[in-house]
């Protein structure tokens, strides 16, 4: 089992998030939310609106985002549907808790995989950098799903 830091269209109420909830791709459990605890860009790019956290650390804010607890299957499945490694990178991250849910009581941080990028174009550490992720977002770049692509 292996704590996953996901800031975009995987989280609740967002696009992708169903690809969690499917068991035919492993298991994945909440645990609670939090924020990287060193500032990244993120930002939204691309023809489709895709949020990429940049791997740029010290710049930009600290994401928020939502801890899950999953297998090695959903792992793996996430490896794939991330494009791991060329599109996004599966690296490690401190994650500050603000509420967690998970067992074993509150904690301060957690180490968490998340899937930010190395591999983007130049031009993206220009664009606005946010701290949270909605697709509906006042941002007015509405995340096209794959399925419409």
């Amino acid at each position: 089992m292996a704590l996953v830091f996901v800031y975009g269209t995987l989280k609740r109420g967002q696009p992708n998030h169903k690809v969690l909830l499917d068991g035919a791709h492993g298991s994945a459990a909440f645990q609670g939310q939090g924020y990287t605890a060193e500032p990244y860009p993120l930002v939204i790019a691309g023809e489709h609106n895709i949020p990429w956290l940049l791997h740029l650390p010290g710049r930009g804010s600290c994401v928020a985002g939502e801890i899950y607890m999953v297998d090695e299957q959903m792992l793996r499945f996430l490896d794939d549907f991330e494009g791991c490694p060329d599109m996004y990178q599966r690296t490690t991250m401190q994650v500050a808790v603000r509420e967690w849910e998970g067992d074993g009581g509150p904690r301060d941080s957690v180490l968490c995989f998340v899937y930010s990028t190395t591999t983007y174009a130049p031009e993206w550490v220009h664009l606005p950098y946010h701290d949270s992720y909605d697709s509906e977002g006042p941002h007015g770049l509405r995340y096209n799903p794959r399925e419409n692509r």
